[in-house]
């Protein structure tokens, strides 16, 4: 009896519908690393404006994976933070990009959710070891393999939509103002596949709303990507798509907000793992080329993952984790 007593004792507290609904609210926001219920409903009112379908299963994605993290116990925090969401949106959103609306892929959305939850546990917990975290890396692995396979399946794979293929242009470096200001609004949007500007802009927006540092980030992450994508020569056209900015927009969220101490050591290293997540889009779009070009978030995920691993041989560049 008192061993059934202390079994029992362990279970953590199931939360509440309410806890439960927020959660799953803010595993949009927590794409951008913000838990803020404000920044999550502009974003997701941001991918309703880009399109219904992206939208929905964006809506999809985040519910699936909740309710995924609910029925499989993981703590109370953890699931209300919307910390075993965020993936699962990126993933449910993926499928309807490079598989179109079909039938077939409400399926696939849901059980890229489902996995993107469960690979979201085995990585934190594999990489804990290492001071690292999952980041998007779980999405960018569920959505390669379900991407890459889906073509061997009649019932899945439906012809290549449009929304999967960067179109061919004119590989010229000239960049003229529309493609500065289109693409920097860009650059937010497309972490979610969104490549119109308006959406980016009503982002960013969202992104202020959780602080000025958050925004201002955004901003810096953005600008760098630009600047980084231009110098390099990238083709003017895909500068103004936010092809090669949105990894870069993360990566300054993720060390100038979330990772790193406020000191002009450590904006320096932000600005410098930005500058890197672009270079690195280009190496991986080609290996990518398979199904259109798109790199994920892997730009992000390997250079954040690199360059953290290296801070605690780095002296001046302190974790945010160094305060307390």
């Amino acid at each position: 009896m008192a061993s059934q007593q202390t079994a029992t004792a362990a279970v953590p507290p199931r939360p509440s519908p309410a806890e439960t609904a927020l959660g799953a609210l803010r595993g949009v926001g927590q794409v951008d690393f913000q838990a803020g219920l404000w920044t999550s409903l502009v974003i997701l009112a941001a991918l309703w404006v880009e399109s219904w379908e992206m939208g929905l299963f964006a809506t999809i994605g985040a519910v699936v994976s909740t309710l995924t993290a609910l029925l499989l116990a993981v703590p109370r925090d953890t699931l209300s933070q919307g910390l075993m969401t965020y993936c699962g949106v990126l993933g449910a959103i993926a499928m309807v990009v490079y598989l179109g609306n079909h039938p077939s892929t409400y399926v696939m959305a849901v059980a890229a959710a489902i996995a993107c939850t469960l690979i979201t546990a085995t990585l934190n917990h594999l990489l804990n070891p290492f001071g690292l975290r999952a980041f998007t890396g779980p999405f960018c692995l569920v959505a390669l393999v379900m991407v890459l396979g889906a073509p061997s399946f009649e019932r899945v794979w439906h012809g290549t939509p449009e929304t999967a293929v960067t179109p061919a242009t004119p590989r010229s470096p000239v960049v003229d103002w529309t493609d500065l200001w289109q693409g920097f609004f860009a650059n937010v949007s497309q972490i979610f596949f969104a490549g119109t500007w308006y959406v980016g802009l009503i982002m960013l927006v969202g992104l202020f709303l959780a602080g000025w540092k958050v925004g201002l980030f955004t901003v810096v992450g953005s600008v760098v990507g630009l600047l980084t994508a231009w110098a390099l020569g990238a083709p003017a056209a895909l500068i103004g798509e936010g092809i090669y900015g949105y990894n870069a927009v993360l990566t300054s969220l993720a060390f100038g907000v979330v990772l790193l101490r406020p000191t002009a050591w450590n904006y320096g290293f932000t600005v410098l793992a930005a500058a890197a997540s672009t270079a690195l889009t280009a190496s991986l779009s080609v290996l990518f080329e398979t199904f259109g070009s798109h790199t994920f978030t892997w730009p992000f995920n390997i250079t954040t993952w690199a360059l953290l691993a290296a801070v605690p041989l780095l002296p001046r560049i302190t974790p945010l984790a160094d305060d307390s």
